[in-house]
Order: C-alpha cells, then sequence, then structure tokens
C-alpha cells in the first residue's frame, strides 16, 4: 500500500474516515462478486448444501447461537 496515501487518509476528519472505509468496503464486495468459486469451492459448497437439506433440524436458531455467544463473553 501506497504509505502517502495512508498517511493522508489519517489525517482527514472521522467522518470522512468512515466514508472512504465505507467507499473501500463496497468496492472490494463489488470485486469480490466478480470473481469466479474454483471446481473444489463449487464441490464443497455442494455438500454442504445437500448436508443441510438432508438434514434440517441439525443446525440452530440465530437468537441462539447469538445467545451463547454473549453468554461466553
Amino acid at each position: 500500500m501506497d504509505i502517502d496515501l495512508l498517511e493522508e487518509a489519517k489525517k482527514r476528519p472521522f467522518a470522512e474516515k468512515l466514508q472512504l472505509v465505507e467507499d473501500l468496503w463496497d468496492a472490494i464486495a463489488a470485486e469480490a462478486a466478480q470473481q469466479k468459486i474454483s471446481p473444489a469451492q463449487r464441490s464443497l459448497l455442494e455438500a454442504r448444501l445437500a448436508e443441510a437439506d438432508a438434514n434440517p433440524n441439525d443446525g440452530k436458531p440465530w437468537e441462539e447461537v447469538r445467545n451463547e455467544i454473549e453468554r461466553s463473553l
């Protein structure tokens, strides 16, 4: 990374830095969405989806998982 660019960004007001991070994250997400997955990744995803479809009651609701995490903190 260009150190001058980073140092210049650090000098900006908080709101501008926050907007820069949001804009950068949006750009990263858009680029990531254009990436192709490998055959191995596709196979793994398909296997996991098949497992989830075959055993729909094996998971936990998000609220339960979140509560467990919060209690462990």
